[in-house]
C-alpha cells in the first residue's frame, strides 16, 4: 500500500520535470533571441541566461515597418480561422458518409482516397491547375482550398464515427431527423475530442504554411506570416553575403544580430500557436486514441 501510495507522487514529478526539460529549448531559443552574436561567439555556445545586457536589435529590426509584419499576421489569421473551419466541416462531412455502412459506394471512395495519399498529380499540373485553369493567383483561395481536405483526418474521423452506436442514428431518422441534423445535433457533439484535435493539426498546417503563398502570391501585402519572415531572413542572409566583402572595420560596425533574428523569427511565427493549444489539450490526448484503436 505505501508503494501504491508513492507511485503517483513520483510519477507526477516524473512528468513534472519532463515538462520542463521540454521548455528549455523555448527559454533557450528567447535568451538567444535577446542575445548578443559577439557575446554568443565568445561565450563559444548558447545559455538559458543571457550573458551581458540583453539586446532587443532583433526585434527592433524585424517590427522597423510594424505594418507589414501585422498585415502578415492578419492574413495568415483569416487563412487559419477560414480555412479551417472549412475543413473541419468538409472533413467530418465526408467522414460521416464513408462511416454510414448504408453507402453502398464507401469502399470505392475510400480506395480513392486512400490512393491520393500514395500518388499524386505532381507540382507542375498542380501549378497549372491553381494557378492557370482556376486562375487563382494573389487570391485566398490559393492559400485555403488545396489544403481543405486531408485524407488522413478523413480517415481519423471515419474511425471515431465508426464507433458510435448505429442506433442513435437509426432512432434519429425515426424521429424525422434529417442527415444534416444527425451530423450537426447528435454525431459532431459525441466526437467533440475527435473534432477539436482535427481542428488543431488544421490549424497548425495552416498558421505554419509558406509554401502555397510562394507559389501563387505576388503581392506584398497578401504574404502569410511564415512566408514574410522567410524572405525577411533571406534579405538579411543577402546583406551578409555582401558584407563580407567588406573590410574588417566595416564589417564590425555593421554586424546584424542573424542569430537573434533567427531566433526572434521563431518566437514570432510560433507565439500564436503556443497560446492555443493549451485550450484544446484536454481534447488532444483523448481524440488521437479514440481514432487509433480501429482501423
Amino acid at each position: 500500500m505505501i508503494t501504491n501510495r508513492r507511485t503517483p507522487v513520483f510519477l507526477h514529478l516524473f512528468f513534472l520535470v519532463l515538462c520542463t526539460l521540454m521548455l528549455l529549448p523555448l527559454l533557450s531559443v528567447f535568451t538567444i533571441s535577446v542575445s548578443d552574436d559577439v557575446e554568443i561567439i565568445k561565450a563559444g555556445g548558447y545559455s538559458l541566461l543571457p550573458r551581458g545586457e540583453w539586446k532587443w536589435d532583433a526585434y527592433n529590426l524585424i517590427f522597423k515597418n510594424p505594418y507589414q509584419i501585422l498585415q502578415a499576421y492578419q492574413v495568415t489569421l483569416l487563412v487559419t480561422v477560414i480555412g479551417t473551419a472549412g475543413s473541419v466541416l468538409l472533413v467530418s462531412g465526408l467522414a460521416y458518409t464513408l462511416s454510414r455502412r448504408d453507402y453502398r459506394r464507401r469502399k470505392a471512395v475510400s480506395f480513392y482516397l486512400f490512393f491520393t495519399m500514395l500518388f499524386s498529380g505532381g507540382l507542375v499540373p498542380f501549378y497549372i491547375l491553381v494557378a492557370r485553369v482556376l486562375d487563382w493567383r494573389d487570391s485566398y483561395f490559393a492559400l485555403i482550398v488545396p489544403a481543405l481536405i486531408n485524407v488522413w483526418n478523413v480517415f481519423v474521423l471515419r474511425t471515431n464515427f465508426q464507433r458510435i452506436p448505429g442506433e442513435l442514428i437509426e432512432s434519429a431518422k425515426m424521429d424525422g431527423a434529417s442527415e444534416f441534423r444527425i451530423l450537426f445535433q447528435i454525431i459532431l457533439p459525441v466526437a467533440t475530442p475527435a473534432m477539436a484535435t482535427i481542428a488543431l493539426f488544421t490549424a497548425f498546417g495552416y498558421w505554419n504554411d509558406w509554401w502555397l503563398g510562394l507559389l501563387f502570391i505576388n503581392k506584398p501585402d497578401m504574404n502569410p506570416l511564415q512566408l514574410l519572415l522567410k524572405n525577411m531572413l533571406s534579405n538579411i542572409e543577402v546583406v551578409l553575403a555582401r558584407m563580407n566583402d567588406m573590410p574588417q572595420s566595416l564589417r564590425a560596425a555593421n554586424l546584424v544580430p542573424t542569430e537573434a533574428i533567427r531566433m526572434a523569427m521563431c518566437l514570432i511565427a510560433a507565439g500564436p500557436m503556443l497560446l492555443a493549444f493549451p485550450f484544446f489539450q484536454k481534447y488532444f490526448v483523448k481524440g488521437l486514441t479514440v481514432g487509433a484503436v480501429k482501423g
